[in-house]
């Protein structure tokens, strides 16, 4: 699959089949995740493979009321709870360094979409989940301070084949030369 392809196809994958994600799949996943740039070089992510069925209902648990997600996290062959350190990226001798706080989300971002963007190639669905109470699911997966959990990543084998995803803006409306507002293209 070429990466054009990959970035056009991807799509929030919520409806599994029970066939489940193998070891050597999700090391591909995250072989590929760990190439990703970051702040200095500082690799702040990390991630946790649920896998125990009441530890996926206990972190789904954490998931706000009506949550989409919570059908599919379920049903999933696992969940990537994806987690960064704090106080590195974006820092300087552990002070935030950027006037944008919590640079961590950044470079967890590239990681996620690595991830993503790799188990949709390997034939795999994903969905990003962010609604839940992250200090609960935190202290369900004894993260430790220093440490935030960013994200639920349910993984699996999609039911469905992928359709084409909604309307996009144009690279006119998002896209300025030289100052905000005057068209690029």
């Amino acid at each position: 699959m070429e990466l054009q392809e990959a970035i056009l196809k991807r799509r929030s994958v919520r409806k599994f089949t029970d066939e489940p994600v193998r070891d050597d799949e999700l090391k591909q996943i995250f072989e590929a995740a760990r190439w990703s740039p970051s702040w200095a070089n500082t690799q702040v992510w990390e991630f946790i493979v649920v896998r125990d069925k009441a530890l996926i209902e206990a972190v789904t648990g954490t998931y706000t009321e009506k949550n989409p997600a919570t059908k599919c996290s379920l049903a999933a062959s696992a969940l990537i709870v994806a987690c960064a350190k704090t106080n590195i990226s974006g820092c300087y001798n552990g002070k935030e360094s950027t006037s944008l706080a919590s640079w961590y989300m950044f470079d967890l971002g590239i990681a996620v979409q690595t991830l993503c963007l790799k188990a949709h190639e390997l034939g795999l669905g994903t969905v990003i989940v962010g609604l839940m109470n992250h200090e609960a699911c935190k202290k369900i997966l004894a993260v430790p301070e220093g440490r935030e959990v960013v994200v639920v990543i349910p993984i699996g084998r999609p039911v469905l084949p992928l359709r084409e995803g909604p309307p996009r803006k144009t690279v006119a409306e998002m896209v300025y030369k030289d100052k905000y507002g005057q068209a690029m293209f």
